[in-house]
C-alpha cells in the first residue's frame, strides 16, 4: 500500500503556498486535496485511489470525494457535527454574555455576513481576517456530504478520544448506512494508545516515538486489501 501525506497549506513544507489569512478559504484545502487526487489518478502505478482523512481533514476529504473520481472514502476521527454546531458546543462553558456574543458573531458569519464590530477580545476567534475562512466553512456539515458518497466508506474512531466523540462517528455512519464503522479500543485522537484520564492521554500528543494502534491499522489495510480486490 503505497501512500502519499503532504503538508496542509500553510504549514512547514507547505508554508511558501499559504495566501494571507484574509484570502485564505476552506474550499482551498478541498481543492489541493483534488489537485493530489487527480495526479495520483494520473498515475499508472497505483490501481484504486483512496483518500483518508483525520480530524478536520475528513471533513475536506469527504468534499474532495465529491468533486474527482477516487475508489474510497475513510474518515479517521472526523467530527460528526459541523464547525458551527461545534463551536456552539464547546461555548457553553463560557459565561452567558461571552455566549450570546459569540452566538450572534457566528450567526452573522453562517449567513454569509461579516462582522464589523467585533471586540479585541474575541479575535482569537472572529477577528476580521479570519472571517472569511469561517464563513466557507460554515456551509459545511460533515452529515451532508458523507450521504452524497456512493463510494466503499470506513469511518475509524477511537474511543479514547478527547477531542472527537463515538457520537460523531455515530453520526456520520447513519448519514451513509453503507459505510463501515470501526471502533478502536483504546485509541486517542493522535491514533496512539492511550487511557481515557486526561493527563496522560496528552502526554501521547508530543511523543513521536509512540507506534500508531496497532488496531488501527489492522483496520485500515484490511479495508484496503478488500478495496483491492474490488
Amino acid at each position: 500500500l503505497a501512500s502519499v501525506r503532504y503538508d496542509k497549506r500553510g504549514i512547514e513544507e507547505s508554508s511558501k503556498a499559504m495566501k494571507s489569512e484574509e484570502d485564505l478559504v476552506f474550499d482551498d484545502y478541498i481543492n489541493d486535496a483534488v489537485n493530489w487526487l487527480q495526479m495520483l489518478r494520473n498515475d499508472k502505478r497505483f490501481s484504486k485511489v483512496a483518500i483518508l482523512g483525520h480530524s478536520e481533514g475528513s471533513l475536506i476529504g469527504m468534499a474532495a470525494a465529491e468533486k474527482t473520481k477516487v475508489d474510497a472514502f475513510i474518515s479517521v476521527a472526523g467530527p460528526g457535527y459541523s464547525i458551527y454546531d461545534t463551536l456552539k458546543r464547546q461555548l457553553t462553558s463560557q459565561p452567558k454574555d461571552v455566549y450570546n456574543e459569540c452566538i450572534r458573531i457566528m450567526d452573522q458569519l453562517k449567513k454569509g455576513n461579516r462582522v464589523s464590530d467585533v471586540s479585541k477580545d474575541y479575535y482569537s476567534l472572529f477577528r476580521p481576517s479570519v472571517q472569511p475562512y469561517l464563513i466557507s466553512e460554515f456551509k459545511y456539515d460533515p452529515t451532508v456530504e458523507i450521504k452524497k458518497l456512493s463510494i466503499p466508506i470506513l469511518i475509524i474512531q477511537g474511543n479514547t478520544d478527547l477531542q472527537v466523540t463515538l457520537n460523531d462517528a455515530y453520526m456520520l455512519k447513519a448519514s451513509n448506512p453503507n459505510a463501515v464503522l470501526k471502533i478502536v479500543d483504546g485509541m486517542n485522537h493522535v491514533l496512539k494508545d492511550a487511557p481515557i484520564d486526561q493527563a496522560k492521554n496528552l502526554e501521547t500528543y508530543g511523543n513521536p516515538k509512540l507506534p500508531l494502534s496497532s488496531l488501527f491499522k489492522e483496520s485500515l489495510i484490511n479495508f484496503m486489501n478488500d478495496l483491492s480486490k474490488l
